[in-house]
């Protein structure tokens, strides 16, 4: 049988290679991850992927697994790479019996209280340490050992919540966090070494010794935080011996390590602290780029068992390496304004790799990738990387504006789309927040909206869209934001939102609901009620996978929007001209993809759900009815938002939707998703990572009270939008078409604007506009008449009577 191995993953670059370290076709190769960090991860070979706010909310990560066991069985082995997500894991290999790092072993290398006591025991010297459950015994032992003395938590990691503390004054203003265990330890001034590699289970394998240019503690104070590797033969033969001493006094099988040591102005050592896990800041980094070893795949192998473990030593001359984060320049959360790097002047090496955050990035989330610019070095000995690093110290500099979060937000829209249709979304966005645009073309009717916070930028590049909305944003003090309702640019705007760290559905997930392929594949693996379908890519295959499916079916492009190529085949003597429709239409702004797709038709009335979809939580704004026209094309005629929570259908449609938002990464932002309601339940046709169209948000707010535009406004600033209606009615659009092809010589809507019941009558064309019928043109509407009533019947009779009030005049074409 195949390993399910279950991966708890926190990274956002890219410190471990799942692929390349487990045979994903071999074995279930599972993740639970964040939205940020599912980037790298092997999407397409994963059995599945479950999203969380973050690792340590332990509910999610149990719900997760919960629905990865539904899925896909019980797990065979749990990996964990990061220390805050050891103890879940090692509880997880207890509750399902699986090999590995238990509890029991975990916990002297987890509690830094019970892991001195241990050390102690064997005879290892480590700085006195004692419990500190309140300030009586920390003043007990302070007067024992002397002041200043170190309060942290007994389960911490990265220098969080440690404070110095240098006299009983200060000991008084202290407060001791809530629901922490601490411990208080003797403050050494002693140089700190950090000591990464392998234990085998017998002893030793490869390491390395590294001296802290400055402290963790004084990184998070805002200095600067260097590493470079020691090439000193005296200090490593005695850093070996404390480093095996203690890896065998408190590592009950294989691990990887990173240890602490104290080195005095003797040059004895003293253990801080030892982790079962990688080293962090750019540790895997330069053991893969300088010494060849992947300290991941090593720690991937021993946790499960699979994969080849490198050798245990290293072979030849090493060269000394070193790594440097720069912080910035204030605390956060803070925007960047500038970060600059080493200045090359080609005399001195500089570092060998340079990370640094995009200008306008928010920079507001922990751990040492994103603290700040990283740099990694690499050269001859520890002195030429030492004087390395220190130029770039002097050189580098990461400088930020605070962010307030209470502090009023501006929103960046990306591209607009057409007056008509989005004038109203626009204008919802400026009475929400301060509102910047940022689009191709230049400024024009949007200007009351967003006054000068315009900039124009090519947006099909994600790169410049970014610094283009970069400049919008620097200035503001408060949080920022990017939005997009184009589906052309949902994926630009996906792109912008990861470089500028900003809220937003993720690229990949973007890319997940643009690719009806990658849609369709993903929810039949987790079950999820969607259409049997098959990939061609020749009119052979298509007509095999509709012989395989039944007929009817539809053909559809694999990209593009709006039902363009979209069409219902009923048998054989018509599936040529569907498959080459559907193969050579096209959409401004989207590519079509490789190939079509055949898939089963499903019958049933169709359905549009918008969801406000916030750290995971799916909630249902509105659902539209669809009315459909022009078989056998599926051009959208018309729709209605009418009361639905009490239908038979309502908890089902709650439930494929939520799961599908689950499957495709959706997280975050405001979606449209359609399903059609068969006689076997709710089924999805597809999800889209964008607000409706076709003024369905404006139907939403006009039937419930709850604006959609505003909600996707609030949830891209972080805030958590009202989602309370506050009326229950109908509001439906109609499209008016013509009757054939034709030229549009007059419009005139008055009539049908004064019809009671009537709220909008909204002209789509102008005097001399072409309009052809499908399959030859794109949305050939006339005009919109927007309706509201009390029940579908009284907005469906005020529609008649507007119907029948618009004057036009056409011209037939040939």
């Amino acid at each position: 049988m195949p390993e399910h191995v279950m991966v708890i993953h926190r990274w956002t670059d890219r410190y471990a290679d799942y692929a390349a370290c487990l045979d994903h076709t071999a074995h279930h190769v599972s993740y639970v991850t964040t939205e940020r960090a599912a980037r790298h991860l092997p999407h397409e070979q994963a059995a599945g992927v479950r999203l969380v706010d973050s690792t340590e909310n332990v509910k999610q990560v149990r719900d997760a697994i919960g629905s990865l066991i539904e899925q896909i069985g019980p797990p065979t082995r749990i990996v964990a790479l990061q220390e805050t997500d050891l103890d879940l894991a090692a509880d997880l290999r207890g509750e399902f019996g699986l090999p590995g790092q238990r509890s029991e072993d975990l916990e002297p290398l987890r509690d830094k209280l019970l892991m001195a006591e241990r050390l102690t025991a064997a005879g290892i010297p480590v700085p006195a340490t004692a419990d500190a459950p309140d300030h009586g015994a920390v003043g007990v032992f302070a007067a024992r050992h002397g002041w200043p003395v170190l309060v942290k938590p007994r389960r911490g990691t990265a220098s969080a919540g440690i404070r110095r503390l240098d006299s009983p004054e200060a000991l008084r203003a202290y407060a001791f966090p809530r629901d922490t265990e601490m411990l208080v330890q003797t403050w050494l001034p002693d140089q700190v070494l950090h000591v990464d590699g392998v234990f085998t289970g017998e002893g030793l394998g490869a390491w390395r010794a590294s001296r802290y240019l400055s402290t963790c503690l004084e990184f998070t104070d805002g200095a600067a935080l260097g590493s470079v590797e020691i090439d000193d033969p005296g200090l490593l033969s005695r850093t070996e011996e404390i480093t095996a001493a203690t890896t065998a006094a408190l590592f009950t099988g294989p691990a990887v390590f990173h240890l602490e040591l104290f080195e005095s102005a003797s040059g004895a050592l003293t253990v801080l602290e030892i982790g079962a896990r990688p080293g962090g800041a750019e540790v895997p980094f330069i053991w893969r780029e300088v010494h060849g070893i992947d300290l991941m795949a090593v720690a991937i192998s021993q946790q499960t068992g699979v994969g080849p473990c490198p050798a245990p030593g290293f072979d030849g001359p090493a060269e000394v390496a070193g790594w440097l984060l720069v912080p910035p320049s204030v605390p956060m959360p803070c925007r960047v304004l500038s970060a600059a790097g080493y200045r090359d002047s080609g005399d001195e090496p500089g570092p060998y790799a340079e990370v640094r955050p995009h200008t306008g990035a928010l920079l507001s989330e922990g751990g040492y990738e994103n603290a700040g610019i990283r740099f990694r070095f690499r050269g001859r000995d520890s002195a030429a990387v030492t004087e390395a690093v220190r130029r770039t110290i002097r050189d580098a500099s990461l400088v930020c504006a605070p962010v307030d979060a209470r502090e009023p937000g501006r929103i960046a829209v990306v591209g607009c789309g057409n007056p008509p249709y989005r004038a109203y979304a626009l204008a919802a966005v400026a009475a929400r927040a301060e509102t910047a645009l940022v689009q191709s073309a230049p400024l024009g009717w949007q200007q009351p909206s967003v006054g000068d916070r315009f900039r124009a930028a090519d947006t099909s590049d994600a790169p410049a869209t970014a610094r283009a909305v970069a400049e919008l944003l620097n200035g503001q003090g408060g949080p920022g934001a990017v939005l997009t309702w184009d589906e052309t640019l949902l994926e630009t705007t996906a792109e912008v939102a990861r470089l500028l760290r900003l809220p937003h559905m993720s690229p990949e997930a973007a890319r997940r609901c643009r690719d009806k392929l990658a849609t369709r594949r993903l929810l039949g693996a987790a079950g999820v009620p969607s259409a049997a379908y098959r990939h061609v890519h020749s009119h052979a295959e298509a007509a095999a996978a509709a012989e395989e499916l039944g007929w009817p079916v539809v053909v559809k492009p694999r990209g593009l929007a709006g039902s363009i190529g979209v069409s219902l085949v009923d048998g054989p003597g018509e599936l040529a001209r569907a498959f080459e429709q559907a193969r050579t239409s096209s959409f401004p702004g989207i590519s079509a993809l490789d190939g079509a797709i055949v898939e089963e038709y499903l019958e049933g009335p169709e359905i549009s759900v918008d969801c406000a979809v916030s750290d995971g939580t799916v909630r249902i704004v509105n659902v539209a009815h669809k009315q459909l026209g022009f078989a056998p094309y599926f051009e959208e005629t018309g729709h209605r938002v009418a009361p639905w929570r009490d239908e038979p259908w309502a908890d089902e449609v709650r439930s494929v939707v939520a799961r599908a938002h689950t499957v495709l990464g959706v997280r975050t932002g405001l979606t449209h998703t359609e399903l059609r309601l068969t006689p076997t339940g709710p089924r999805v046709v597809e999800v889209n990572g964008r607000l409706g169209g076709d003024f369905i948000p404006l139907l939403g707010t006009l039937a419930t009270g709850v604006d959609p535009v505003t909600a996707a406004v609030d949830i891209a600033l972080g805030r958590t939008p009202d989602l309370t209606p506050t009326r229950d009615r109908c509001a439906e659009v109609r499209f008016l078409y013509p009757g054939h092809d034709a030229t549009v010589d007059s419009l005139d809507l008055t009539g049908a604007a004064a019809v009671p019941g009537i709220v909008e009558a909204i002209p789509l064309v102008t005097p001399g506009s072409t309009l052809l019928l499908p399959p030859r043109g794109i949305v050939p509407r006339i005009a919109a008449l927007i309706a509201v009533g009390g029940s579908p019947d009284a907005c469906a009779a005020a529609l008649d009577r507007a119907q029948r009030a618009v004057r036009q005049t056409l011209t037939r074409l040939p």
